[in-house]
């Protein structure tokens, strides 16, 4: 630094020029000029003098009325709720935001479909339908074919731990088995009861395995057992799965479990009682009867299952309607099998006599619908469909097949084509799930199989993956409240009314998940429990809902939302600490559960909507903002119904949590093609004639980028709000203009900036300015929507200046003129010194590592390219040498003024200052 000495305070600074009109020197005076007047003698012509003081004291607390003015422009518009110096959580709000839009940007428009309405998929010669209404009926009591046990026997793949599943059944004759729906829990059960009871007393017996009426209940076949009633002999095997989920409905206790295994051991026979996990059935699994069904392994189920197709299918010349399937595995149906294979393979779903008896005691769903094992009560792994994507395995042995080394070396290369085309990107995005259920990989293997034989073609085969994830959110929807409706049991007791909370929170917890997913998991079950809340109010108006306080099993929920925890970093009042997350199973489930609820459950929205208010004011932006995007997706699915009840609405509201819901969910939607051209309407409209609510909203649209049709479309609406009432709203302008200067087109809002320092209206040279110093005091990770990888993303807790002067020197001259113009004008001059020194000190962390170094080698040359500038910089960094608080270190004052001035510069002063 150059010795020399300098003046206490830098010389006063003109006014406003535009870009390139930078002056060598800046006038001198103000205020220090007029304290030195003050101490001269009097003179002749003293009132004069006086006079002349009064005028220039008056001119000092303009400046200073000014300064003060600009300053208070200079706040953050986020911030009115907050104590003045207290900052926002802007980078927690912008990673939130990224977060969710990543949760429902899956490449497929918020459905797996091309299609918004689908009520039928039509894949090749496989026919999946989403329109079925369910019945209502339970399942009734029956024996379990003889073609069925033979069908299991041959195709199921055992999970993990099924030997000690059998050896349980064995040794207590009773076995309660916990699973998530879909799961493969009534296929491992049949297949338990047929293997158990083969060797038994009923070995001989054709209908030896049956399924008990779940109306019943344990006690009602305790009874049966005992008494004999219908005349089943000894050594019978009973599946029963009881209906815990009906209002009204008490679980069996130990007493009944015991009194049923003691029936069923006096009569030679065995029980599996399949109920879903959770709270109701928790007790019941953690009992001397109880075990966790494993979930079957999906991805050898696929394997075998897709050989089996190609084995069948390859060898098979004759094959009706070119897809039929070996193996029964998920699919495998009551009565004599389907011989023809496939799903549906438009088959009537009534046309078997038994298949009646099949459907889902939960609504009576065709098999060929759903994806819960329930639905076909007795297929394999996980039966949820009466399709058979394979013959009957007994069948296989007599038809006609080719064995030469031909149709052998085919075969191999059909194999190895399968495996190349189940790792496929594009296959795998499509299915969007991370693990498939047992008949979800039927379904899978049909399809592949189907696409290497021909009968599908790729999109077709792209379709079908996508249609996975939309028939399990229907699955989870359908139908829930209709036990709402049902007759209390018949079983002697008086019914407790269990309340709709408890129906309901399965379903909440899917959907705060799905909006949520990504964020903690105890923000995800709050939001769920305010959700159930909210529907239990809306189902029944004249009571008010229980909420049970200790009966939450995060375990339960994870599974039957085929949810996975992770471990992640959670923004906490500005630092990150390590939290526990929760994420879908898939990335195509969030986007599903959102459109299989919007669209097909008109009922739900006046609860969501209001659930999703009280998100919106959620101090969390984890919370927030992620209910923003997805308020921004449904509007989507349905603008009009978003617009009135979410968007409208929440622009207009005091609070500016509210109105950054709204502005996120309007940028969602702009995101779309099919909605940019209304969303452009509406923030144009607003930035013209709304209130001053809608006009800071549609400031905050703006910013992101995608709101108008150019960015100087963009910059012109900001100027309007900006500048309009004095400047009311210049704080939100000026925010959105710099956010606007993380996106490619940087260079056009430099620009425009530009103009308007050198323009007519103090309010467009206010405007310039600001967002100038803004520009200085704002982080990179504050406004940037990139993920870290990025050059502005790796560079996320820098001032978004120098990391703009480090990442494009091509703009490192334009950036330095305006912050020069915000360093010379006087109204903007004191914050323009706070940020310029705020720059400085992050040239190095603490701990003495490099910072920001690279981004101030860049700017500070060019900042300090004359005489006066350089000396206003030296006294700047002897100021904060002298600062008491914190003191910066004369080396580090070294360095940072090497940065700024050249070797031959620093050479030259010195050696005139030394004399």
């Amino acid at each position: 630094m150059a010795d020399e000495a300098v003046a206490e305070h830098p010389a006063e600074p003109a006014a406003p020029k535009a870009k390139d009109a930078r002056s060598p020197e800046a006038p001198r005076g103000g205020a220090r000029g007029d304290d030195n007047a003050k101490d001269t003698p009097d003179a002749p012509g003293s009132d004069t003098a006086d006079a002349a003081d009064a005028e220039a004291a008056e001119r000092e607390k303009e400046r200073e009325r000014a300064a003060d003015r600009f300053k208070d422009r200079t706040r953050d518009p986020l911030a009115e709720e907050q104590g003045e110096e207290e900052p926002t959580d802007a980078a927690a709000a912008t990673r939130a935001r990224r977060s969710g839009q990543k949760l429902l940007a899956s490449g497929r428009d918020l459905i797996g479909f091309d299609r918004s309405d689908v009520g039928r998929l039509h894949i090749g010669d496989i026919n999946i339908g989403l329109d079925a209404r369910r019945s209502g009926l339970s399942m009734r009591d029956g024996p379990v074919p003889e073609e069925e046990l033979l069908r299991i026997r041959r195709t199921h793949i055992e999970p993990e731990g099924y030997v000690r599943l059998r050896r349980a059944l064995e040794a207590r004759r009773l076995l309660v088995l916990g699973g998530a729906p879909g799961t493969g829990r009534a296929s491992t059960a049949l297949a338990l009861l047929e293997e158990v009871t083969r060797g038994g007393e009923g070995g001989q017996n054709s209908e030896r395995v049956r399924r008990a009426d779940p109306e019943e209940g344990v006690r009602g076949l305790a009874t049966q057992v005992v008494d004999g009633r219908g005349g089943h002999p000894r050594g019978t095997g009973y599946l029963l799965e009881p209906a815990l989920d009906r209002p009204g409905t008490l679980p069996p206790d130990g007493m009944d479990l015991d009194q049923l295994a003691s029936a069923l051991a006096q009569q030679g026979s065995y029980a599996v009682v399949v109920v879903s996990v959770g709270s109701a059935a928790n007790p019941l699994l953690a009992g001397r009867y109880g075990a966790i069904c494993p979930p079957a392994p999906t991805r050898e189920l696929v394997a075998v299952r897709l050989r089996q197709r190609l084995e069948e299918e390859h060898g098979d010349p004759g094959r009706v309607g070119g897809g039929d399937g070996g193996g029964g595995g998920a699919s495998a149906r009551g009565g004599d099998g389907d011989r023809d294979g496939g799903l549906d393979r438009h088959a009537d779903p009534d046309a078997d006599g038994d298949r009646g008896a099949d459907r889902d005691r939960d609504g009576g769903r065709p098999r060929h619908v759903g994806l819960d094992e329930g639905r076909t009560r007795g297929a394999d792994q996980g039966g949820d469909r009466h399709t058979d994507l394979g013959a009957d395995g007994d069948r296989r042995a007599d038809r006609p097949r080719h064995g030469g080394p031909d149709d052998a070396g085919a075969l191999s290369r059909l194999l190895e084509r399968a495996a190349e085309l189940r790792e496929d990107p594009e296959v795998t995005e499509a299915v969007g799930l991370d693990d498939l259920r047992p008949a979800e990989a039927e379904l899978f293997a049909s399809l592949l199989a189907g696409h290497l034989l021909g009968s599908v073609g790729r999109e077709e085969l792209l379709s079908g993956c996508r249609g996975l994830a939309a028939v399990q959110a229907y699955e989870w929807f359908a139908g829930v409240d209709r036990a709402l409706a049902a007759p209390p049991p018949g079983d002697g007791r008086a019914p407790v009314r269990s309340g709709t909370a408890a129906l309901f929170h399965p379903v909440a917890f899917r959907i705060a998940l799905a909006v949520l997913g990504g964020a903690s998991h105890s923000a995800v079950s709050a939001a769920a429990h305010l959700l159930t809340w909210e529907l239990s109010v809306q189902s029944d108006p004249d009571s008010t809902p229980a909420r049970p306080l200790f009966c939450d099993d995060p375990e339960s929920d994870l599974a039957l939302s085929r949810a996975r925890p992770d471990n992640g970093p959670v923004d906490v009042a500005g630092a990150e600490v390590t939290g526990r997350l929760i994420f879908y199973r898939g990335a195509a489930l969030p986007a599903a559960v959102l459109a299989e609820l919007w669209d097909r459950h008109f009922p739900v929205r006046a609860p969501v909507v209001r659930w999703l208010r009280l998100l919106a004011d959620d101090p969390r932006p984890q919370v927030s903002m992620r209910a923003a995007v997805a308020a921004g997706e449904l509007s989507v699915r349905d603008f009009e119904h978003g617009y009135a009840e979410l968007v409208r609405p929440l622009a207009e509201a005091p609070t500016p949590r509210r109105r950054v819901f709204a502005a996120t969910a309007l940028d969602q939607a702009a995101g779309h093609t099919s909605h940019r051209r209304a969303v452009r309407k509406v923030v144009e409209d607003w930035s013209r004639h709304g209130t001053p609510a809608l006009r800071w909203t549609a400031a905050m649209a703006l910013g992101y980028g995608r709101s108008a049709d150019s960015m100087d479309d963009t910059l012109d609406a900001l100027a309007r709000i900006g500048v309009r009432d004095d400047g009311e709203q210049l704080a939100v302008a000026s925010l959105n203009v710099v956010r606007l200067l993380t996106l490619p087109e940087c260079a056009t809002v430099l620009r425009r900036l530009a103009d308007w320092t050198g323009h007519h209206g103090e309010e467009y040279q206010d405007l310039a300015l600001v967002s100038i110093v803004r520009l200085a005091l704002t982080d990179v990770d504050e406004v940037l929507d990139d993920e870290p990888g990025t050059p502005l993303g790796d560079r996320g807790d820098w001032p978004l200046l120098l990391a703009l002067a480090a990442t494009r020197p091509e703009l490192t001259g334009k950036l330095a003129d305006l912050f020069w113009t915000a360093l010379n004008t006087a109204r903007s001059r004191d914050v323009a010194f706070d940020a310029l020194e705020t720059l400085l000190r992050s040239a190095s962390r603490k701990d003495g590592r490099e910072w920001t170094r690279e981004g101030l080698a860049a700017l500070l040359p060019a900042l300090t390219a004359e005489e006066h500038d350089r000396r206003r910089l030296d006294w700047l960094l002897r100021r904060m040498m002298r600062d008491q608080d914190r003191p910066l270190t004369e080396e580090r004052a070294r360095a940072l003024w090497r940065l700024a001035v050249p070797a031959r510069q620093r050479r030259s002063e010195e050696e005139e200052s030394h004399g």
